[in-house]
């Protein structure tokens, strides 16, 4: 179980990548909200969102994991204040960009979506995907 100093470091690294993503730093209700709209798994409470802003939890793993992707930051960065590699005092490479859905829970994500914003999705990825050249 964290600490109190622990929790207080991750709550100051939380606000800051909340901040420094534009998103209100000091309203759970937003914080829960926006968060549970880009998780896959179950939708965080209020009351959680406020235990991390206030120094009294700290989320599960996956739940960082899908803060850090969705703030842009490094996961270790948020748990612990460093970057990762650093505890060895060398800077590792950092690792392509992974999803954090699996494709299936991509897929079911899109399901949900109006047929509106299925299209705007659908647009992207054409103008994202690489064309082939006709010999």
């Amino acid at each position: 179980m964290a600490n109190s100093r622990e929790r207080e470091e991750f709550s100051k690294r939380l606000k800051q990548a909340l901040r420094n993503g534009g998103v209100e730093a000091d309203s759970p209700t937003r914080l829960a909200e926006e968060f549970s709209a880009r998780y896959a798994g179950k939708a965080v409470t209020q009351q959680a969102a406020r235990k991390w802003l206030n120094s009294e939890a700290i989320p599960s793993q996956d739940k960082i994991q899908a803060l850090a992707v969705w703030l842009g930051v490094g996961t270790e960065w948020l748990r612990f204040g460093k970057e990762a590699g650093a505890a060895h005092g060398t800077q590792q490479l950092r690792t392509p960009y992974r999803a954090a859905l699996t494709d299936q829970e991509l897929l079911n994500q899109y399901h949900k979506l109006s047929r509106v914003h299925q299209q705007a999705v659908s647009e992207i990825i054409s103008a994202l995907t690489p064309r082939r050249k006709v010999k």
